[in-house]
């Protein structure tokens, strides 16, 4: 019985390190959030899931689709959202990844890397959560998009989560505009009748 116990312990360290997260930005021991970061790493984590969901159904032709001249593309809007998700958070101190600029919603296309950034983007946004502190809440920070403008770090991690939720509605009158239906909104199959 001890083998077992100590072959299970083991194989509990061993899936640990290896499947452990060991990203400078998400330490294993994580403090536990409450009060505002928890609600905003929370909202974050459910928009985030909601956005890769409905990114991950639109077919990959369907990438290109715009509902107007002048308006973005299906991916230049997810694309979007991944540039908003490492320039807001980089006011805050999170590093800026190469290749993120005010150009990368026109220059990435293809469906699985815009995923991928996306993926990549709302993990930094959940990062930026978690590292701040509550005292840094109220810092202010000059913001030069808005001609310099003050904001409170709080306020700007308000911004991320909004700016997600407005661009997951436009995403999802994209989809609908081509007949697809949102994951978590399909109605399961209705049993055939007797």
């Amino acid at each position: 019985m001890k083998k077992v116990v100590m072959v299970l312990a083991l194989a509990c360290l061993v899936s640990s390190i290896l499947f452990g997260q060991t990203s400078a930005q998400a330490p294993a021991t994580t403090p536990a959030l409450s009060g505002f970061r928890a609600d905003c790493l929370s909202d974050i984590e459910f928009i985030g899931k909601r956005i890769v969901d409905l990114a991950e159904k639109m077919p990959a032709e369907k990438y290109a689709w715009r509902p107007g001249p002048g308006v973005r593309s299906v991916s230049e809007v997810y694309m979007h959202i991944v540039g908003a998700n490492y320039m807001l958070p980089n006011l805050l101190g999170a590093k800026m990844p190469d290749g993120v600029d005010r150009d990368i919603e026109t220059k990435v296309t293809d469906k699985a890397k815009v995923i991928d950034w996306l993926k990549k983007s709302i993990e930094n946004a959940k990062a930026t959560v978690t590292n701040i502190s509550d005292a840094d809440l109220d810092k202010t920070v000059k913001v030069p998009f808005l001609g310099g403008r003050e904001l409170t770090e709080r306020r700007i991690l308000i911004i991320v989560e909004t700016h997600m939720h407005e661009h997951l509605g436009q995403s999802i009158a994209y989809a609908r505009m081509n007949k697809i239906t949102p994951p978590w909104s399909e109605t399961p199959a209705t049993p055939p009748s007797k």
